[in-house]
């Protein structure tokens, strides 16, 4: 089994699945959006100097975007 890491640390392209969220620094939305565990997920886009990060959601094909100090509390697998 594959460590878990944070978000950020994926490169454009990558699908990860999300293990786990530090619920105590995310706000509920994130949860209504469907950033849930055992969610796949792909990195679309990484804003330079330190930007926002583009999401896709691949089981409901939703585009986000979330801040760099937010994806740090999201955890993934590859």
């Amino acid at each position: 089994m594959q460590k878990s890491f944070s978000l950020d640390l994926l490169e454009v392209g990558e699908q990860a699945t999300i293990r786990q969220l530090d619920s105590s620094e995310l706000p509920s939305k994130f949860y209504e959006m469907g950033l849930l565990p055992g969610t796949v997920i792909e990195v679309r886009h990484k804003g330079p100097f330190h930007g926002p990060i583009g999401l896709h959601i691949l089981s409901s094909n939703m585009l986000i975007a979330i801040r760099k100090s937010e994806a740090v509390h999201i955890f993934v697998e590859k």
